[in-house]
């Protein structure tokens, strides 16, 4: 297996849109409301835009309101990696592709039962794989 975290800055680049460069390797954010996935609906997995390490299940996603695709739980916490983050004025819980380090959003304990956590993640950071219904 490839050591993700090991690559340069340059493959990203090469790799990812400028966008997603931005969200997923220098921790930006989208704007609110305007992700590809805050509304999606159909059954599937959602990967890392990065290394393509399956995180979420359509089946935790969930409506926050908060115009950012949410989850109640990951797919596989072993793949999340958290860490404190006081940007922008604020004490926050960051949450991380474990696999390849990319900025994936934040985690906040105001979500539904039976977690009651919100994992708030930006769609550009995300890769939606339909699931075939059998």
């Amino acid at each position: 297996m490839s050591d993700w975290r090991d690559k340069d800055p340059s493959y990203w680049r090469d790799k990812l849109t400028p966008q997603q460069y931005e969200i997923c390797r220098n921790k930006g954010t989208e704007p609110p409301f305007t992700g590809e996935y805050n509304s999606e609906k159909r059954s599937g997995d959602y990967l890392c835009a990065c290394c393509e390490a399956k995180l979420f299940d359509s089946e935790a996603k969930y409506d926050s309101g908060s115009g950012w695709p949410s989850f109640y739980r990951a797919a596989n916490s072993e793949r999340i990696e958290e860490e404190e983050d006081n940007s922008r004025g604020m004490v926050r819980t960051e949450i991380m592709c474990k696999v390849c380090g990319s900025h994936l959003g934040h985690v906040f304990p105001d979500g539904p039962q039976p977690t009651g956590l919100r994992y708030c993640v930006n769609s550009l950071s995300l890769k939606f794989q339909e699931r075939e219904e059998d």
